[in-house]
């Protein structure tokens, strides 16, 4: 007679048995049901009750059989008890429950959480908060490496304890990325440890995960202030500057086609989302940890605020860097108030620009000296002073402007040349534009489009208003429609699909200077008509990148453009030079001396007694072109054949020729209108 399982509890019956078996104990949690055998016998892994029925009589009890012992990870076990085994034995028996090794350093506890919640603890990335597992089948790796597990359960926790400290102390701006800046001791990590401490399990995760996300906000944000700080000179305007990723895309579909541009735009959307993700997953990593360990880090948040005090009170620095950081608060703060400002400069810049002291000039009082003269205002993208006086660029720009100068001298014309600071750096060209023609500091897109949206005066609308001139612009640049044409007071433009370009693009340059200025003489300049020229050109082939660069051909074969295809060609790639910076000012400075030598050619060529140029740069290269903290200064000249035109500007003392000196007059671009319309006899009336 076999022994029988008690594994459940006997039906009822009408008949009495010989002797009551009782009830055995309820199984353990998680160890599973083992159904009877077909022989009856005993499954392994359960337990025989101390009543079981007595065999009967004559029956011998079968003796268990020893068992081999299987050595395991966690030592040695009888084989088939379910020791570090992930299925049952060969003959389909099914293990029994096993004890769990303590989890791995770094890992949640099961429970009673320290906030005093009931309950399991919720799973986390890398096993924290995991409960331990009910049999050797699902226990996984962590048990059977469990020093691996260990190993990896720190690293991850120092991991996300270095991504939260880099995100509390980003600078958003290249050159303070060093050592001193991320050894402080920032006060935003006591606070939330202190918080930590003192809330439940449930709070403390949510508030984990809503600093976490908010510094991972303030972390994408810092990421565009230095890009925007290393481009344009200034930090992220969270209210205005928005619509410039859509030129920052056409530029990159410019420079690397289309292909590049959108992995470029791919991998920045991934880097947005892997931000958001990690530095919320590390804070709520950080936040069980402080709650689990609550004496040690209770003590470690103490010393760290004595510290932070001591060090605040005192001035403590490390190479002018001080040790009480409150990077996060200052860090908010500044954006808050500058989203303030700019709120509060709409409403004031709309009042200044509802001024003008020429807005009720009679146009027979505007700009009476230079009746009859050919007028053209020309930009030169990107032509800063750093061109002029950096030392690797200087040398070649500087003998450019000296022979360019000869000449102009050789030919009979006459220059004067001094600095404007300009109200934009290393982009947003239409903001150096709009405030030399209009006069007003146009520093922001809400400016320029407040300025464009109104009738506020610009220098070729009061040509246009004195009925005396006719008014063209040449923009290479725009590619399509442009309604600022309007406010400007251009009464006929011709753009990039106006000019007969049948050639390649230079990078974002549409088109050579020297075609540019061809397509002008033959579309307009040559032609014959009834009144003056007012002019407004942009040239554009000293847009960054800088690679490639077209080269001066002989001018009866500029043509159609065909002949620029080989130049192309040719030419370098912008993947080769736009991450050296070395290399990057030696192709700036090429494609200045390019864009000065097809202007000063041009003029020369087809410039008479009449003809007055006035050409500038619009703003300063980038800073890993200009250098960091450079000035905002532009040269700037004035070229006429006719010896009483620059004779009206003698007492601005600007220097002879095409290169300011460098102790030249300085004022800010806005202030140029004016100056030149009082000094070519405009009368205010304001």
């Amino acid at each position: 007679m076999s022994f029988t399982s008690s594994s459940r509890q006997l039906p009822n019956t009408d008949e009495t048995p010989e002797r009551e078996t009782p009830e055995p104990d309820a199984p353990s949690p998680g160890t599973e049901q083992p159904a009877p055998t077909a022989e009856g016998q005993r499954a392994v892994g359960t337990t025989q009750d101390a009543t079981d029925p007595e065999p009967e009589r004559g029956a011998t009890a079968a003796e268990p059989e020893p068992q081999p012992v299987v050595r395991t990870p966690e030592g040695e076990a009888p084989a088939g008890s379910g020791a570090g085994s992930s299925s049952g034995d060969d003959d389909g028996e099914e293990p029994g429950p096993v004890s769990s090794p303590p989890p791995p350093a770094g890992h949640a506890d099961e429970g009673t959480d320290e906030g005093g919640d009931t309950g399991p603890a919720a799973p986390s990335a890398g096993g924290v908060g995991e409960a331990a597992p009910p049999s050797g089948r699902v226990r996984g790796w962590r048990g059977r490496y469990p020093v691996a597990a260990t190993v990896l359960a720190w690293t991850v926790t120092g991991l996300a304890a270095v991504l939260v400290l880099f995100a509390l102390l980003m600078p958003g701006k290249a050159d303070q990325f060093h050592p001193a800046q991320f050894l402080r001791v920032p006060v935003e990590a006591v606070f939330g440890a202190a918080l930590v401490l003192v809330l439940p399990r449930r709070p403390r995760i949510a508030v984990s995960a809503v600093a976490g996300l908010a510094l991972g906000v303030l972390t994408v944000l810092n990421l565009l202030d230095v890009g925007f700080n290393e481009y344009l000179g200034r930090g992220f305007n969270v209210v205005l500057d928005w619509a410039l990723f859509s030129d920052a895309q056409a530029y990159l579909q410019d420079t690397f086609g289309g292909g590049g541009a959108l992995g470029i735009a791919i991998l920045a959307v991934v880097l947005v989302i892997a931000v958001l993700a990690l530095v919320t997953l590390s804070a709520v990593r950080l936040g069980n940890l402080v709650a689990r360990n609550s004496e040690v880090a209770t003590r470690a948040t103490l010393v760290a605020a004595i510290v932070w005090v001591t060090c605040a009170a005192l001035g403590v620095q490390v190479t002018g860097v001080p040790i009480a950081s409150e990077h996060v608060a200052l860090a908010v703060q500044d954006r808050a108030h500058r989203v303030r400002d700019t709120i509060r400069d709409e409403a004031e810049f709309r009042k200044i620009a509802k001024k003008d002291t020429f807005a009720n000039t009679p146009p027979d009082q505007l700009l009476t000296d230079l009746r009859g003269k050919d007028m053209m205002i020309t930009f030169i993208e990107s032509y800063g002073r750093s061109a002029i006086e950096d030392p690797v660029m200087a040398p070649g720009v500087d003998a450019t402007l000296t022979a360019e100068n000869k000449k102009l001298t050789g030919a009979g014309f006459a220059a004067k040349s001094g600095w404007l600071t300009s109200a934009t750096y290393g982009g947003s060209s239409w903001l150096g534009h709009s405030t030399f023609l209009s006069g007003l500091w146009i520093n922001n897109q809400q400016r320029y489009r407040t300025v464009t949206a109104g009738d506020h005066l610009t220098l070729p609308g009061a040509f246009e208003k004195t009925g005396d001139w006719d008014t063209v612009g040449v923009m290479p640049g725009v590619q399509k429609a442009w309604p600022e044409q309007k406010f400007y007071g251009i009464d006929k433009l011709y753009d990039s699909r106006d000019l007969g370009y049948r050639g390649p693009k230079f990078s974002w340059s549409t088109m050579p200077d020297q075609y540019a200025l061809t397509a002008f003489e033959r579309l307009v300049h040559g032609k014959k008509h009834d009144k003056p020229l007012m002019s407004t050109i942009i040239l554009t082939s000293s847009h960054q990148p800088w690679a490639p660069i077209p080269r001066t051909v002989p001018q009866d074969q500029v043509g159609d453009g065909s002949v620029y295809d080989a130049i192309e060609k040719a030419g370098k790639r912008p993947g080769d030079i736009i991450t050296d910076a070395r290399k990057s000012k030696e192709e700036y400075g090429k494609s200045i001396q390019y864009s000065v030598t097809s202007l000063i050619d041009y003029l020369v060529r087809y410039g008479n007694k009449n003809t007055v140029l006035i050409f500038l740069g619009d703003h300063q290269p980038i800073a890993r072109v200009s250098g960091d903290h450079a000035s905002r200064d532009v040269p700037v000249s004035i070229v006429a054949k006719d010896p009483k035109v620059l004779d009206r500007i003698a007492d601005w003392g600007w220097t002879d020729g095409l290169q300011p000196e460098h102790n030249a007059p300085v004022w800010k671009m806005s202030a140029f209108r004016d100056r030149f319309l009082t000094a070519y006899g405009s009368t205010p009336h304001s």
